[in-house]
């Protein structure tokens, strides 16, 4: 607990607001239903049913219980608070503590501070508390007001439409990102939501499920979020075990080649062949060079049963993978296998948890890729870099690297997107998405094809693509 007069001033204060408030909470809440309503649906979209969530500053429990956690906990400095929260949500836990001198030891998948840090004395004290209640792949999400609509909350606390508090703060994005920096996270999506914050017929629903996703208009939004994780603890270069998968199909002449120039990685490095039914000899060269193996390298065959796809491969690679990263590397050379040391580093280093190739950055290889292919790839990452809230640059280079606790967690939601993706890239960069891992990219140099022939039609996969992005713009955007 802080010593400094005038901050426990301050925190006394607000204990006894709302402690006082405590009776009355809910009957303000009936005012601003609809309001708190888009603060549940936010959530509920970045936290899925059943994960461990604790949410510091959870008043009377409402917000955790529509989470819906496999284990809840709400913690908060009130006991006023605590003892309404306790009758309403007799499933849930309920503990008294203070965000600003937590004395809680549990860890959590997600930690939620919902409209709470503008009542904080010292934002950055509390920020570097929460850590107590993060393990490595937590993930802090925070709702708070956007400093823009300060007169009229202020004018609606003069109306008698909202509570008035004695504390508030007014921090822009950027003073929250900074201060989660300072206390040891790693911001991973900043965003706004809600528009119109009253129930309006009609009004309402297209401003708060269409305009407010406009990239001007979203800045106007009353709520603006952060979802932040710690940074990653330093790791040495030899932490980890390393798998490739590669799928083929008809590639016999990059086989040897690629196994010879991919570059050793961790602590032992395999390399998974997923083969969708080659009749060029590919199954051989590959046989012949899994019984070669260089040192700290295996490599092994896995037979696709048929002329699957590339993203049925992929998966299929992945799901037999023995390495604790894994990392996708096309069979073609277009990317050369010198780079994924790149990759490989980008998530040892703490770096990112999803590391997607960019191959737009640097001038390519004449040929490598068409015209309309290049202006399609520019198209859809500006259509995912707006649909996900990241930039991504290049939606569909096939080398990307990510750890193998991370896929399978991809993999048990994938439903929720669907499995209709040919190649690989949106499964995957969607499910990064929805799990709120932080994705960079890596610029690489793209070159022509060394063996065979390419595997894309441009108009019935780009057509795909395009469905593809329309029915995950109703599940992120507009659900």
């Amino acid at each position: 607990m802080t010593t400094d007069r005038y901050l426990s001033a301050i925190r006394s204060g607000m204990l006894a607001y709302f402690n006082d408030h405590a009776p009355q909470r809910d009957d303000w809440k009936k005012h601003a239903y609809y309001y708190h309503g888009q603060i549940a649906s936010l959530l509920r979209g970045v936290i899925p049913a059943g994960q461990s969530v604790v949410e510091v500053g959870c008043a009377t429990g409402d917000l955790l219980a529509t989470l819906e956690p496999g284990r809840g906990l709400g913690l908060d400095f009130s006991p006023g608070m605590l003892a309404v929260a306790k009758k309403k949500h007799a499933g849930l836990r309920f503990e008294l503590d203070d965000l600003e001198d937590l004395k809680t030891r549990e860890t959590f998948d997600y930690v939620v501070l919902s409209d709470v840090i503008g009542s904080l004395a010292d934002v950055w004290a509390a920020f570097r508390g929460i850590k107590r209640l993060c393990r490595p792949q937590t993930r802090v999400v925070i709702t708070y007001y956007n400093y823009l609509w300060e007169p009229l909350l202020r004018l609606a606390e003069a109306l008698g439409l909202k509570a008035k508090q004695p504390l508030q703060h007014w921090l822009p994005l950027g003073d929250i990102s900074n201060l989660l920096a300072l206390s040891g996270f790693q911001v991973v999506q900043t965003g706004y939501h809600i528009l119109i914050p009253l129930w309006i017929p009609g009004l309402s629903y297209v401003a708060n499920r269409f305009l407010a996703r406009l990239p001007f208009l979203r800045r106007l939004c009353l709520v603006e979020y952060v979802i932040a994780r710690p940074e990653p603890a330093p790791a040495k270069p030899d932490d980890y075990t390393v798998s490739v998968i590669v799928p083929t199909l008809n590639e016999e002449g990059t086989v040897k080649p690629l196994l010879e120039r991919l570059p050793l990685m961790g602590l032992s490095t395999e390399v998974v062949f997923v083969d969708g039914a080659s009749d060029d000899g590919t199954r051989d060269a590959i046989l012949a060079e899994t019984r070669r193996p260089k040192p700290g390298f295996s490599a092994r065959l896995i037979d696709q049963g048929g002329r699957l796809g590339k993203g049925d491969a992929v998966r299929k690679g992945f799901a037999a993978a023995a390495g604790e990263v894994v990392m996708i590397l096309d069979s073609d050379l277009s990317v050369a296998p010198e780079d994924l040391p790149k990759f490989y580093f980008a998530l040892q280093e703490g770096r990112g948890e999803f590391v997607n190739g960019s191959r737009l950055n640097y001038p390519m290889e004449k040929q490598a890729m068409r015209y309309l292919n290049n202006m399609g790839n520019h198209f859809f990452g500006a259509v995912l870099s707006w649909l996900l809230g990241r930039g991504i640059r290049d939606t569909l280079c096939g080398t990307k690297a990510l750890f193998k606790r991370d896929y399978d967690r991809i993999a048990a939601g994938r439903a929720y997107f669907g499995d209709f993706d040919p190649f690989g890239d949106f499964d995957l960069l969607f499910g990064a998405a929805r799990l709120n891992l932080d994705i960079v990219q890596m610029p690489v140099r793209y070159r022509s094809r060394a063996y065979g022939d390419t595997k894309i039609s441009r108009f019935r996969h780009g057509l795909l693509l395009a469905r593809m992005c329309l029915f995950a713009s109703a599940k992120i955007k507009f659900s």
